[in-house]
Parts: C-alpha cells; sequence; structure tokens
C-alpha cells in the first residue's frame, strides 16, 4: 500500500480533498478485485461516471460511487454477494494492503420503481490515511433490470499510484458510447447534476469521435427499454426538477472537481448534446492553422500521464482544458489570461501535452 504523503502529493495536484484522492486509489483496487473474482469478473459490467474516469479520460471528475450491471440474476442473492466481496477484500488485501474489514461488508436488495430486483452495496475500508474512527466506504449500485446493447471491453484502469502492478490493473465495462447513452437515459429520467455534467463534457470532447448514429440507436434502446422518452430541450427546460438541479450543482460536484464550472454554461451547452442524438449531420470543422514543413506530423501526446511532485501545474492546465477554463499563466515576465485548449505560437510546448 502506498503511504499517506503520496496522497497528499496526489491531492496538492489535483487541488482535491485528500480524501477523494484515497478513496480514488482505493476503487481502483476494488475494480481489479472484481475483475480477478472467478464468477463475478464477466458478469459484472462496469458503467457510470466513474467508469469514465477510471477507464476511458483520466482528467475528468472523481467519483464515489461504483456503478454495475449484472448480467447473472443468481447474483442478486446477498448470502452469495457477502461470498463473493469476501473473497474481493481478501485479493485487495494481498495485493495492496488495503483493508476492507469482511464484517463491514453490507448489501440490500430491494424493488426497482419497475418492481425489478436491484441492489446497494457498502464497503468500508482502512486506506493510506490512516483515519481514525468509523472507516469511510464505496458504495455499490447494482443493477439487474437492464439492456446491454453493445459487447463489453476489458479496459485498463486507470491507477497512476507507485503501487501499480507490472500487468496493470483492468476492468470489464461499457464501451464508451454505451456509458454516454445510457447517462443521456438517465439525465431524462432523473435531471442531476452528475448526469449533466457529465453528457455535456462527452458532448464536448471532440476527441471521442464518437458515432452519432450508433450512440443515437444506443439511446433509443435504453430509453426504449425503461420506458423513458428520449430527450428533448423542451422537455429538459420544462421538467420540474430543473429548479433544484441547479441548486444542487454545487452541492452534488463541487467536492470532485478543482474548480466546478458555472452551471450556465453547462446547461447552454445542452443543444450541442441533443443535435449528436438528433439525426442531423455535424457542421464540418473550422481549418486549422497549417504546420510547417519541418513539423513531425507522427508525432502523437500520449493520453495519460503520471502526476509527480513537480506536474500539480500541468494537472492545473490540462483540467482546465478538458472544461474549457481559462488559466492565468505566468510567462515572460507577465501574467496572461489564456485559453489552454487553443494555444499557438511560444505556447506549443504546453499545448503538446493537452491530449
Amino acid at each position: 500500500m502506498i503511504n499517506r504523503y503520496e496522497i497528499l502529493e496526489f491531492s496538492r495536484s489535483y487541488g482535491l480533498d485528500p480524501n477523494i484522492v484515497e478513496k480514488d486509489y482505493v476503487i481502483g483496487w476494488v475494480l481489479a478485485g472484481i475483475s480477478e473474482h472467478p464468477e463475478l469478473s464477466d458478469s459484472w459490467i462496469f458503467k457510470g461516471g466513474t467508469c469514465i474516469k477510471k477507464c476511458f479520460l483520466e482528467t475528468y471528475r472523481f467519483s464515489e460511487d461504483l456503478d454495475f450491471t449484472l448480467l447473472n440474476p443468481d447474483h442478486s442473492k446477498i448470502d452469495f454477494l457477502i461470498e463473493a466481496f469476501s473473497g474481493v477484500a481478501q485479493w485487495v488485501y494481498e495485493q495492496s494492503g488495503v483493508e476492507i474489514p469482511k464484517e463491514r461488508i453490507r448489501f440490500d436488495i430491494y424493488q426497482s420503481s419497475r418492481g425489478k430486483p436491484a441492489g446497494e452495496g457498502r464497503l468500508y475500508y482502512r486506506g493510506p490515511m490512516g483515519r481514525q474512527g468509523d472507516p469511510p466506504r464505496i458504495k455499490l449500485d447494482l443493477t439487474i433490470d437492464e439492456i446491454v446493447v453493445l459487447k463489453p471491453e476489458r479496459r485498463e484502469i486507470f491507477h497512476p499510484y507507485s503501487d501499480k502492478p507490472q500487468g496493470s490493473l483492468f476492468a470489464v465495462c461499457y464501451p464508451l458510447i454505451e456509458v454516454f447513452a445510457e447517462k443521456i437515459r438517465a439525465l431524462a429520467e432523473r435531471l442531476r447534476p452528475r448526469d449533466l455534467y457529465d453528457v455535456v463534457f462527452l458532448s464536448r470532447f471532440d476527441g471521442l469521435d464518437i458515432d452519432r448514429s450508433l450512440l443515437r440507436e444506443t439511446v433509443e434502446k435504453k430509453c426504449s427499454f425503461k420506458g423513458v422518452v428520449i430527450p428533448t430541450l423542451a422537455s429538459l427546460e420544462n421538467n420540474p426538477g430543473r429548479a433544484e438541479l441547479e441548486a444542487e450543482w454545487g452541492n452534488m460536484l463541487s467536492h470532485q472537481l478543482p474548480l466546478l464550472p458555472a452551471f450556465g454554461e453547462y446547461w447552454r451547452d445542452l443543444p450541442r448534446l441533443l443535435l449528436m442524438i438528433s439525426g442531423i449531420p455535424p457542421e464540418q470543422p473550422r481549418a486549422g492553422i497549417p504546420f510547417r514543413a519541418d513539423i513531425d506530423m507522427a508525432w502523437r501526446p500520449p493520453r495519460r500521464f503520471a502526476v509527480t511532485t513537480s506536474s500539480h501545474w500541468l494537472e492545473t492546465i490540462r483540467f482546465a482544458a478538458a472544461n474549457r477554463l481559462c488559466v492565468n499563466l505566468g510567462y515572460g515576465g507577465t501574467l496572461r489570461i489564456i485559453e489552454p485548449y487553443s494555444l499557438r505560437g511560444q505556447s506549443a510546448a504546453i499545448s503538446c501535452f493537452l491530449a
């Protein structure tokens, strides 16, 4: 297990509470433990906002819950869940030193609004921070009543900490398009801050190269299965929960981000998202500034990097770029406000890291 000083260093780099970073660290090992369990590995499909963070886009909001679709209905039995996660807890301890007391593993099975079984789990842990008193916990949301549209993928877990094993950590999860589609369905269904943040963030991320027709088809299947109408701007504007969504924006998200963008910026970008699932062809992007002939066009910046004691400033720029925020950047003896996602000229050495 890493020490608390590494957690504190990451906390400084990310600009977040150390407890949030510690939970992110433990989540990585729990996900790996589930993927290593002989009965859970291929039938528990990881999804949701934490899946985006841990398996697709590391420059993303931190999350606290683990969401799964269970392919085997028999896995919704409490006795099975307690036994299975006792095994997961043992594996996690042996590999990382993180303790998940078996006597504190809890699962509840209940009926969903559709009258189908669903579950919630709670895993308490003792991690690098060594906090006294009641240990922190990770919540698991289990869905049995769900349609899986696309073939699940086995993806590497983003685990930037120093105890990452040589063979990496992996999880079986939805493809990103299906995570995206389910988030759109969830936004129409419950209108929560994290769903709005997630869908607008993904709609802005041009580098994802989303297949719009496949996204729309997946949204249609997800909504049809749950009896939900595909969202429109009018349906979201007129939703009774619209005012509460804005009021809870900061309460629900501020602890998961070093700087929370304004609610209005995300709400105003909803038309962009809805256009993606409308079937209307996208506008052609404007031509970029041409490169000089001596530039190596084969080079590509890495998708991921490890935060070190000297890179906290770079993480700040990466976060600003991903969230379309301006940065006060000091260079040449002056302090200037820049847009980090459109750096040019002398700033090319910095912009090359914004992948």
